[in-house]
């Protein structure tokens, strides 16, 4: 899916990916359909847990929530590059399916609302601003990082750090998101006269 689009791969690409007979995939998902399905419902889920967990935790600031989560969703679509990969192939491909603009949709419409709830509790506590754009909050966050995804060859010559190895590369720039999207947050969220 990642590397072929939605409607360019066929159940049969997936089974010899996977090294499974074709069959499995009807008897365990019903269709391909079914099968992306259930990819985007344990991506939604994962995503779901990891910020419910962080909210629910009264002994974290909201700006440390914030960190946290912005660490989260950094960790989590450079781990799954392949995920987002698709992510952003089926929201640019005007043959994308209406399954898979669905669960899109309503990933995204997930993420905000858990975001906005995190931005009320840091409203609440007077850490953070009343007129924040919640929704290009999240599109800065995200965009972000899957610009930062799609363009890395480029960052990594235009930064002169081809000498590191694939792994040290990575790790690099996942923390330089991390730093330089906490330093957005801050400097467009966080009220001026909030002191921890």
């Amino acid at each position: 899916f990642a590397s072929k689009g939605f409607a360019g791969t066929s159940i049969r690409d997936i089974a010899q990916e996977a090294d499974i007979n074709i069959s499995m995939i009807s008897y365990y998902f019903g269709s391909k359909e079914k099968l992306i399905e259930a990819l985007f419902d344990v991506r939604m889920v994962e995503s779901r847990t990891t910020i419910e967990g962080i909210l629910n935790n009264p002994a974290l600031s909201s700006i440390q929530k914030v960190n946290i989560w912005i660490d989260s969703v950094v960790d989590r679509l450079m781990s799954s590059q392949s995920f987002h990969n698709i992510m952003m192939r089926e929201q640019l491909s005007s043959e994308s399916s209406p399954i898979i603009s669905e669960h899109i949709y309503q990933l995204k419409v997930r993420n905000i609302e858990l975001m906005g709830q995190l931005i009320s509790q840091g409203f609440e506590s007077g850490a953070f601003r009343d007129n924040i754009d919640l929704s290009l909050m999240v599109t800065t966050v995200y965009g972000t990082i899957n610009q930062a995804i799609a363009s890395q060859r480029f960052y990594r010559k235009f930064n002169e750090l081809e000498q590191l190895s694939d792994a040290e590369f990575e790790q690099e720039l996942t923390e330089k998101l991390k730093k330089h999207l906490k330093n957005i947050f801050i400097n467009t969220v966080v009220n001026e006269n909030y002191i921890q």
